[in-house]
């Protein structure tokens, strides 16, 4: 075994020219170990044992090789093996990353639940660079997209810009012939629709090879659409749009319905031309027919263009709340990963602060969206219980009392009776009235007045929020408890938050069997007024 005081040694020659930069990598919040081409551990960064933390000091473990780290990781429980793997095939899979060719990124799950990015590079001495980085917030993150991804009713894809799969839904998968998404990653997007053709996935009128070119050509366009039939009957408007990021994004919207009631109306259109030709004396019975017709038509084209509305206002929220996170956390992140050495403790500390903040905004967005979706399909789980409606009230204020100082406004709690109880489920509730809470204080403007209260009133307790910022128009009140709608209100510039806020609280307070209604005075102030059952 090569001893730790050579291996040192080694290090420190090899770096001599940069006296400095030993103390530097331990500061980074990335482990960085060095193997010679025995596979012999060189050199190990601070940041290796804050990982895992159940492993004896780095120094001790210098002049070990990968493959007895990986098995004191398997003594420690810092890992286990993934699935129906042993610990020899565990082993043999991960030391196959310092293979030529195999230098691909992999996670490894600890045991305590964290995920470990490893990357491998060899070096020109022939030995290799090993960098361990903690990717547990951004898989988390990822996770929770493709959950909403998967809970719409639509198929959805998502491209790179080499026109790979980068991310699809379930449906979309299945729609295409394939098991899972996971088969799909990193397919062209050509040879997923050849894919399947061959398969036989949907009808073809024409020549098979003119289908694919014109498929391919719509997806290629700038807004591209066109109607795919499976052979079950099913029909989809697909439409395909690029990304800012030189992608493509891909959305399956179910008209099945529309398509049928378009062939009934071509029939029903086939028939009274008929019974007009062979009953030229019913010319009422033709009137009705062609004015039931003319509403039919009427109605589907109101029905098409609203979808299409509320699809299109959808998205472009959804495209723009999510991707300023993204664009933040990425940015900042790139700064860091690439140009750390140019900047101070205090720089990086901001930095980090920066894509903490935006990656809790992403986080917050997603999981309202998901409860949203839960509310729509009566799928959240609620477990109601007696709670104090006095400390709910005061438990979701005091959330929201630096943040209201940190602006100049003034929070007050008003008294509450003692024996208020509410019939409500205490995560909803408290979420209920944080969302109006940090409604009023977002639109309230510096040196206001926020003033929250709870009361008995015939059976229901009710609980009010009310301001006296710059308020709402009265033609706004009905749209800002819309998703995604919250710019027209007031004065002040309202594009903070992503307007869910209120619809949230209205909903979740419909399923307690309550009710959200709110109320202004343009230029005076806002009231939200929530009422729950009594306990």
């Amino acid at each position: 075994m090569v001893s730790a005081a050579r291996a040192q040694s080694a290090v420190h020659s090899e770096l001599d020219l940069a006296p400095d930069i030993l103390p530097a990598l331990d500061c980074l919040r990335v482990a960085i170990t060095l193997l010679d081409a025995s596979e012999r551990l060189t050199y190990c960064s601070q940041h290796f044992n804050y990982l895992f933390r159940a492993l004896p000091n780095r120094e001790s473990l210098i002049g070990r090789s990968y493959e007895e780290l990986i098995r004191m990781e398997l003594a420690c429980r810092e890992t286990k093996p993934e699935g129906a793997q042993d610990a020899e095939a565990y082993i043999a899979h991960r030391r196959a990353q310092l293979r030529a060719g195999e230098y691909a990124p992999r996670d490894i799950e600890l045991a305590n639940g964290r995920i470990v990015e490893v990357k491998a590079r060899q070096t020109p001495e022939g030995g290799w660079i090993v960098l361990w980085s903690d990717a547990t917030h951004a898989r988390h993150l990822l996770r929770r997209l493709e959950t909403a991804v998967d809970l719409s009713a639509d198929a959805f894809a998502f491209w790179d810009s080499g026109d790979r799969l980068i991310l699809c839904s379930d449906l979309f998968a299945e729609l295409h012939g394939y098991h899972s998404p996971d088969q799909m990653l990193g397919e062209h997007f050509r040879d997923i629709v050849v894919t399947a053709v061959r398969r036989d996935r949907f009808k073809i009128e024409g020549e098979v090879e003119k289908w694919i070119e014109r498929r391919v050509d719509t997806h290629d366009a700038p807004a591209g659409a066109l109607t795919l039939i499976t052979h079950r009957g099913a029909a989809f408007l697909v439409r395909d749009r690029a990304t800012g990021d030189g992608g493509r994004a891909t959305v399956f919207t179910d008209v099945t319905e529309r398509h049928r009631a378009e062939r009934a109306l071509a029939e029903q259109s086939t028939t009274l031309e008929r019974t007009n030709k062979a009953l030229k004396t019913s010319e009422f019975e033709a009137r009705r027919q062609a004015k039931y017709l003319s509403d039919l038509t009427r109605r589907l084209g109101a029905a098409e263009a609203e979808a299409d509305t509320a699809k299109t206002a959808l998205m472009r929220a959804m495209s723009h709340e999510l991707k300023t996170p993204l664009n933040a956390i990425l940015g900042f992140s790139d700064l860091l990963r690439v140009s750390a050495d140019r900047f101070s403790q205090e720089q990086i500390s901001e930095y980090a602060g920066l894509i903490h903040m935006a990656g809790g905004n992403l986080l917050k967005l997603i999981n309202q969206i998901l409860d949203l979706t839960k509310i729509a399909a009566n799928r959240y789980p609620l477990r109601r219980r007696a709670l104090p409606a006095g400390a709910s009230l005061w438990a979701a204020a005091d959330a929201y009392i630096s943040r209201a100082a940190e602006k100049n406004i003034k929070l007050e709690i008003a008294d509450c009776e003692t024996d208020l109880m509410v019939d409500a489920d205490e995560n909803a509730l408290n979420g209920m009235i944080g969302q109006l809470i940090e409604n009023a204080i977002t639109f309230t403007q510096s040196g206001g007045h926020v003033r929250v209260s709870a009361a008995r009133q015939h059976g229901i307790i009710r609980f009010v929020v009310a301001d006296n910022g710059p308020g709402v128009p009265p033609e706004d009140l009905h749209r800002i408890q819309q998703p995604f709608e919250q710019a027209g209100r007031g004065i002040t510039d309202h594009t903070q938050g992503a307007g869910l806020g209120l619809p949230l609280a209205q909903g979740l307070a419909e399923l307690h069997g309550g009710k959200l209604t709110v109320a202004s005075v343009f230029g005076e102030g806002f009231t939200a007024r929530l009422e729950l059952p009594s306990a």
